[in-house]
């Protein structure tokens, strides 16, 4: 390289870093003209390393599908997606400089075609159509009313399959509970004990900050992530993480599938056996 090739190229990196810089702060690590938008994220990586340990659950090739991304913030989910040969890529937010972020990001990585509008969750209905992926990360528990979202977003815009994620506290057992909650235990005047069990379906309400953000509201259980997805009309079909969830959309209607003995076999709490 001729020293003025070096001395542009050079230049052009600090122009890159320039912009960067001023859209940030940055959540999402993105590689952008070999320029990192986080380098110094507090968990590393993120969300590449994240990804990386779910991505073969979703198709390589999404040549023909659509895709919806949710609280999509700089568009690392909805560049990845486009990557694998979506044919259309919709990314939504509330925030307006994490739109910034995600037109600049997917415009200087080739992805122009992506679209990204200021939508709420709750508001999903207002694009008028399903998505053949609809992608729900790290959203939830951000949300003041999460079943409701998860009601909107099976109602309105799920079409075949949602990638899920929530951040979870508390137990990741499971317990199975009955399909009717008796007030008292069949021949006792004793209330039923399951919902002292820290593996029923429990939904932790944080009411001041977690991790030093005030939007972090809720952290639910893995029983409880569970049951949200079933009521709002979703199946699992893996669990390629902890807190991650490859959803397909439940036949309607779905309330007769969500009763179900198969999906809520009665199984007494520790200690009701008698």
């Amino acid at each position: 390289m001729t020293t003025a090739k070096a001395v542009a190229s050079k230049q052009d990196e600090l122009a890159l870093r320039r912009e960067i810089e001023a859209l940030g702060p940055w959540f999402q690590n993105l590689t952008i003209g070999g320029v990192q938008t986080a380098p110094d994220h507090f968990l590393g990586d993120y969300p590449a390393f994240k990804f990386a340990r779910f991505a073969d659950a979703l198709p390589r090739d999404l040549s023909g599908k659509s895709v919806l991304d949710i609280g999509c913030n700089a568009g690392f989910y909805a560049i990845e997606m486009k990557r694998r040969g979506a044919a259309e890529v919709v990314g939504i937010d509330s925030d307006e400089r994490y739109l910034a972020q995600a037109r600049f990001a997917a415009d200087a990585l080739g992805f122009p075609d992506i679209r990204f509008e200021q939508l709420s969750v709750y508001d999903v209905g207002r694009l008028g159509r399903r998505f053949d992926l609809v992608i729900f990360m790290g959203v939830l528990y951000h949300l003041r009313h999460p079943l409701l979202a998860l009601d909107l977003i099976r109602e309105h815009v799920a079409g075949e399959l949602m990638l899920f994620q929530t951040m979870q506290q508390g137990s990741a057992d499971v317990l199975q509970v009955p399909e009717d909650h008796p007030f008292h235990l069949p021949g006792t005047t004793r209330p039923p004990t399951y919902f002292d069990n820290p593996a029923y379906p429990r939904m932790h309400f944080i009411e001041r900050k977690f991790a030093h953000d005030w939007t972090n509201w809720w952290a639910p259980n893995a029983a409880c992530s569970q049951a949200m997805l079933r009521a709002a009309g979703f199946t699992i079909a893996a669990q390629p993480e902890e807190e991650v969830y490859l959803c397909r959309t439940a036949p309607v209607p779905y309330g007769d599938w969500m009763g179900s003995a198969a999906v809520y076999p009665a199984m007494p709490a520790k200690g009701d056996e008698a």
